[in-house]
């Protein structure tokens, strides 16, 4: 038998590579990381706008629903290794933390790099050997386990392989979608890849692009399975509802609704409430049109509104229309409702009609893109899609179809919220992942 038999080679020198090399070798592995780029962690450098969302201070029920149904495969998974064994880590090779916002946990530093670096200490502490500027282009098996791998520098031999190649998005950072390519080659099903945590595109991209650059807080973001001229039939609900909201379908016609930030764009629309209702968007607009309404007012009833703007207009009687709307919107969105309303912007307030205030009220409740299309996979945040859960053992990360072939982190088909949950499952899985394959070697 060659030297590299009795070895782990881990695939991918990510969030899940780094942890499954780290762990495989703390409990007694040899283990080889390989990885295309230059250097380890490139997608963890840029992850949370380069401070590194670790996790989220959120209790387990209420994680696991942020990744759908998919998430109960996580369950046994968590309890091995989770938020607090994952900050014990941080900690012991120096990274201390913090919880913000949301429950957002992040390094007190704010530098993605400390927990790339603390990462980096993890692998020196238990020798594993890390190899940059190798491509795996594909893993080796002989009568069902697997021998090895494929590379750019020729074949290297393994008795256990761990595959942690990330998804397809980002791809300047290394994650290509090569893992998906080497699953499939191996007789593994590959589960639709979607973008996840995407900017959604609009079909009337002038109106957007006139609000460029709009942030919008405590707005209500509605999406319907329909064009935006059909949405009267469903009105938006008044609470949050989809996926890894608390019980419950939303109402008819409805896909997702969420109260939060987001961010006018020159190509539609973008910022957190967008990003979290994606995934949901991308998978109706499969089925049919999909559109999306704006509440800019969600704190008043339309007759609430009706009333403040019947005031507001009355007290103020001599001011233009246009300037009566700068009392309630963003400068930047003035223009563009003036238009679309039909009244005209130098009308006196005292001399608005109730018919034109009532199409004002609809307009600040409802305003309505229909959706184009995701923005392409390369700027999704995570890919959703990916190896089946079917034929992975949730116990060891296992492949149930190739012996010593294990998986873990984006290259499965588990994609959470924003807000850290992509990252403790990448963890998670490759924690697990690289302590099964060392104790599948003793």
């Amino acid at each position: 038998m060659g030297m590299g038999t009795d070895r782990i080679i881990v695939v991918g020198a990510g969030a899940s590579g780094m942890m499954a090399a780290g762990r495989a070798a703390e409990c007694g592995g040899r283990v080889l990381l390989l990885e295309k780029m230059e250097r380890p962690g490139k997608k963890l450098l840029i992850s949370g706008k380069s401070r590194c969302n670790l996790t989220n201070n959120q209790e387990l029920d209420g994680f696991i629903s942020q990744y759908g149904l998919n998430g109960r495969f996580l369950h046994g998974v968590f309890h091995r290794f989770f938020r607090d064994e994952l900050l014990a880590l941080m900690r012991r090779f120096g990274v201390e933390t913090v919880v913000e916002r949301g429950g957002r946990i992040f390094p007190v530093s704010g530098d993605a790099g400390d927990v790339v670096r603390a990462l980096e200490k993890y692998l020196a502490a238990g020798r594993v050997e890390l190899r940059g500027g190798v491509k795996v282009t594909g893993i080796q098996s002989y009568r069902g386990r697997t021998a090895g791998v494929r590379t750019d520098h020729g074949p290297l031999e393994a008795t256990a392989v761990i595959l942690a190649t990330g998804g397809a998005s980002y791809p300047a950072t290394g994650s290509t979608g090569d893992g998906y390519r080497m699953a499939k080659a191996l007789g593994h099903t590959i589960v639709p890849l979607r973008p996840a945590l995407v900017p959604l595109a609009v079909e009337e991209v002038a109106l957007a692009a006139s609000m460029q650059g709009v942030s919008l807080r405590n707005v209500r973001l509605t999406a319907f399975r329909c064009r935006a001229e059909g949405i009267e039939a469903c009105a938006a609900p008044h609470s949050d509802t989809g996926r890894g909201i608390g019980p419950g379908k939303p109402p008819r016609g409805v896909i997702e609704s969420r109260l939060g930030e987001m961010m006018m764009t020159h190509f539609g629309i973008s910022g957190p409430v967008t990003l979290q209702m994606s995934l949901a968007v991308v998978d109706a607009l499969r089925e049919g049109p999909v559109s999306v309404a704006i509440d800019l007012k969600p704190g008043m009833t339309e007759k609430q509104l009706h009333l403040r703007l019947q005031r507001d207009f009355a007290e103020h009687g001599k001011r233009s229309f246009r300037r009566l709307l700068g009392e309630l919107l963003p400068n930047r969105m003035i223009g563009p409702l003036v238009t679309i309303s039909g009244i005209p912007g130098d009308k006196p307030g005292n001399q608005i009609s109730a018919g034109e205030r009532e199409r004002l009220v609809k307009l600040l409740k409802s305003l309505r893109f229909n959706i184009k299309s995701p923005l392409p996979m390369a700027v999704a945040m995570v890919t959703a899609g990916g190896v089946s859960l079917k034929e992975v053992d949730p116990r060891t990360m296992e492949s149930k179809l190739v012996k010593g072939l294990y998986l873990c982190g984006e290259v499965l088909d588990i994609d959470g919220d924003t807000g850290g949950y992509n990252l403790q499952a990448a963890f998670s899985t490759g924690w697990v992942a690289g302590e099964s394959a060392a104790e599948s070697l003793i």
